[in-house]
């Protein structure tokens, strides 16, 4: 049996955000596989925090919610108490290997390891110029570092960045439902509505992809946005809520806009779909809801950049991204219309989730993390 941490600041249970699921899911398979893991965040506790039993909140970072890189980086900006407190904690728990999320929110940069523990720095974004330095001191920290994709390894190493000691570990989904069965899943190509699910942020596009429905559209849209813990700029989450509750006003006869889904209910969700679109202005480097629309046998509509395209395959329709949200509308009609098209697609989906089992994202950590030296 081995002793994992996991480490990042904003964690919380159902909190949405890619980096949270990811070990979410970790988690599950590990325990699953006979092993124990501890998740250490920053303060001060929320409600639902029972739902994760080994979730140890660090009294040396308290951060406001929602919070910015600036408000962690005041936090962190006297960092002895943190780098004390993370390092009792992992003597304490007898920690074996530990796994920063993130460079600066999972405190990657810091590394508060002791002596002889493994460590791994997980890797969910690209790097940006701007965390060009913090990542540098992170990744030259850790003892091995675990990209998400794919599409991680080969857009750093486009940059220039030495990938060849990285270790894809792929992110795990937490529920894996039975898709609807052949009359259902027609049912749904005839009638069903289209659903989204995702954090909300001008950057996810569902506003601007509200806008772009066309006046023949005529089924229900059903939206869920939830509001993360964290923001890249004040007040965009109210701003892009705003924006997307301005746009179902112009279709209330269609458009829902719908709260926070937990974790485990989001791939039942996508079960009564006809179909969900990833609407994200910028490439997404995993997406989560895609892969719950997959193992739901939903087929995803998707712009060509980042992995989603590489994830879905066969199971959906991708639009270049110079046909813009009018090319997402006619690609999803084109799809909804072709009976045949449709059910191959929906049938090819949940396959595309073989390496995504919480055991075996599991099973890729504790090869990835076993190789690294101490």
């Amino acid at each position: 049996m081995t002793a994992v941490a996991f480490c990042l600041l904003t964690y919380r249970p159902n909190h949405p955000s890619g980096i949270e699921r990811s070990i979410a899911a970790l988690t599950a398979g590990l325990r699953s596989l006979g092993h124990s893991v501890v998740v250490i965040a920053g303060g001060p506790a929320e409600p639902g925090d029972e739902a994760e039993p080994e979730l140890v909140r660090l009294e040396s970072v308290r951060l406001p919610r929602p919070a910015l890189n600036a408000d962690v980086l005041a936090a962190l900006a006297e960092p002895g108490p943190v780098i004390a407190e993370v390092s009792r904690v992992l003597r304490e728990r007898r920690i074996e290997v530990v796994c920063w999320g993130a460079p600066v929110w999972g405190l990657g940069y810091l590394n508060p390891a002791p002596p002889g523990v493994r460590t791994a720095l997980m890797m969910h974004n690209k790097i940006r110029p701007g965390s060009a330095e913090t990542w540098t001191t992170a990744m030259a920290a850790a003892d091995v570092v675990l990209p998400a994709s794919p599409y991680l390894v080969e857009a750093a190493a486009q940059d220039g960045w030495d990938t060849s000691a990285w270790r894809v570990v792929p992110n795990g989904v937490l529920t894996l439902p039975q898709p609807p069965d052949h009359e259902q899943r027609e049912w749904l190509r005839r009638s069903g509505p289209l659903r989204m699910v995702s954090r909300v942020a001008p950057v996810k596009g569902q506003a601007p992809f509200l806008a772009a429905m066309p006046p023949r559209w005529d089924r229900r849209v059903e939206i869920v946005l939830a509001e993360a813990d964290f923001e890249f700029e004040p007040g965009e989450q109210a701003a892009a809520l705003a924006a997307c509750r301005e746009q179902a006003a112009r279709r209330p006869d269609v458009v829902q806009i719908l709260p926070a889904l937990a974790w485990r209910e989001v791939p039942s969700f996508f079960a009564g779909a006809a179909a969900t679109v990833i609407s994200s202005l910028e490439p997404e480097t995993f997406s989560h809801t895609a892969a719950e629309a997959l193992s739901a046998g939903t087929p995803v509509i998707t712009f060509g950049h980042g992995y989603v395209p590489t994830l879905i395959g066969p199971a959906g329709r991708v639009v270049s991204p110079g046909s813009g949200f009018p090319g997402v509308w006619d690609a999803l009609d084109d799809l909804l219309a072709s009976a045949e098209g449709y059910h191959a697609a929906s049938r090819s989906a949940p396959a595309r989730l073989a390496a995504h089992t919480p055991e075996k994202a599991a099973e890729a950590f504790l090869a990835a993390t076993a190789a690294a030296p101490a």
